[in-house]
């Protein structure tokens, strides 16, 4: 649902944007800290909905403490009105001075001139002891800095421990993409004997994350710095071949029953083993399967060469500036205390997702799932590798486009050969823009 909005708003925000030239703007020489005798006022605007709205206004009850002389006045709205909004300030350069940005649109507005570069700032206005070099490069654009994580996760593997047992099969123990598949085979063999309707898992060639994954592992990216494709037609053909074998043993979810189920997944309709996805899902799938699965595992997913870095830290959400805000040391020292202190931590939980600031965690009480994300998280440590470029401008409507290929390769009414071509097609259309 979410990727479907990002795309009509990225294709309205392309069309609003493609006037404006250049790149992301210098910052400021000499950045300090607020003066603390000038009286400031910040316009702050975030996307949510009011028990958010609610934790915000608490939060910057928090900052005000230390920082009497900045008046913060925010305001929210859903994500798609967020982003409608945000174009036409955009168009017209008058942004809030800090906002909530999305790593979809990063690119977009910093190569347009529109977001502070926060470079100057860290270290100083902006600590960064609680970040990982690798999270704090998440957001950077060349040389600049677009903005400071909020939230990260991480691709991972759900389980259902209680589903394995009614099907009568052992959870994935890890291991290759062979080992894998040899897996859900095993699976759908023992669902077949118990009776039970059930699944190893989705085919995970349908997602783009996936690809990626195979990718980095030989030091690849779908796109690179530059915006150029990073794959050849060659390899992805690969890729979905090796899907459509899964499709055709009918050891993978069937895509008729996927499309039954939606707008759950096959896993949180507790009819698949296994899901890979963003490690963050795990309260979502537990709400949704019910009693009486109470418990998921979380592990790494399949690995395509050893010792390869093919995992990496995603932002959630991030904070970023207005480069045409007139108060941007003001504008970092609450984006300080919005990613890093420990009392917006105690405020917001996980809110916003698992906080990228290592500050900012020790002041959130984790529940279950949260210290599960945090250990799951420090078990990869050694998977984990430099983040991919910052996405295109458009790539939300390749990786839309990919999982619709995904899908017609699943009912079979596409060949590998078209499915391809069409990608690729698509993808000449958006670099083209």
């Amino acid at each position: 649902m979410f990727r479907s909005r990002r795309l009509a708003a990225g294709i309205a925000l392309t069309a609003s944007l493609g006037l404006l030239a250049g790149c992301a703007s210098d910052a400021p020489e000499g950045a300090g800290t607020p003066d603390p005798d000038e009286e400031v006022t910040l316009d702050f605007a975030f996307w949510g909905n009011d028990v958010r709205a609610e934790m915000y206004d608490e939060a910057i009850a928090a900052f005000n403490e230390e920082h009497p002389n900045i008046t913060v006045n925010s305001t929210f709205l859903a994500w798609d009105e967020y982003w409608e909004k945000r174009q036409t300030e955009a168009a017209g350069r008058d942004l809030p001075d800090v906002f909530q940005m999305d790593m979809t649109y990063v690119r977009q507005y910093s190569e347009n001139g529109l977001l502070l570069d926060l470079t100057p700032y860290l270290g100083g206005v902006i600590a960064t002891d609680g970040y990982e070099q690798n999270v704090l490069d998440i957001a950077k654009v060349g040389d600049a800095t677009a903005g400071m994580p909020i939230s990260t996760n991480a691709l991972g593997m759900f389980q259902n421990p209680m589903l394995a047992d009614e099907v009568g099969a052992e959870l994935f123990p890890g291991g290759d993409w062979d080992d894998y598949d040899q897996w859900l085979s095993d699976v759908r063999d023992a669902a077949n004997e118990a009776g039970v309707q059930a699944w190893g898992g989705s085919n995970p060639t349908g997602f783009i994350q996936t690809f990626e994954l195979a990718l980095r592992s030989e030091g690849k990216s779908v796109f690179t710095e530059d915006g150029e494709v990073g794959f050849t037609k060659e390899e992805l053909a690969d890729f979905w071949n090796r899907g459509v074998t899964l499709r055709d043993d009918d050891v993978v979810t069937p895509q008729q029953r996927l499309e039954e189920l939606s707008p759950m997944s096959g896993f949180d309709a507790a009819e698949q083993l296994s899901e890979i996805t963003w490690d963050n899902f795990g309260a979502g799938y537990l709400a949704n399967l019910g009693e009486p699965y109470t418990e998921l595992e979380l592990v790494a997913p399949p690995v395509t060469d050893e010792g390869a870095k093919d995992l990496y830290m995603k932002a959630g959400m991030l904070m970023s500036a207005a480069q045409t805000t007139d108060h941007p040391e003001a504008a970092a020292a609450f984006i300080d205390f919005m990613v890093n202190s420990p009392e917006a931590g105690a405020i917001f939980g996980t809110n916003r997702g698992m906080p990228a600031s290592e500050t900012q965690r020790d002041g959130i009480e984790l529940d279950a799932i949260a210290q599960q994300i945090l250990d799951y998280e420090a078990s990869i440590a050694d998977r984990l590798g430099d983040p991919p470029p910052v996405p295109i401008v458009g790539y939300g409507s390749v990786e839309a486009k990919f999982k619709a290929l995904g899908q017609e390769l699943g009912f079979g009414t596409i060949t590998v050969d078209a499915a391809v071509d069409q990608l690729f097609a698509e993808i000449e259309v958006i670099v083209g823009q």
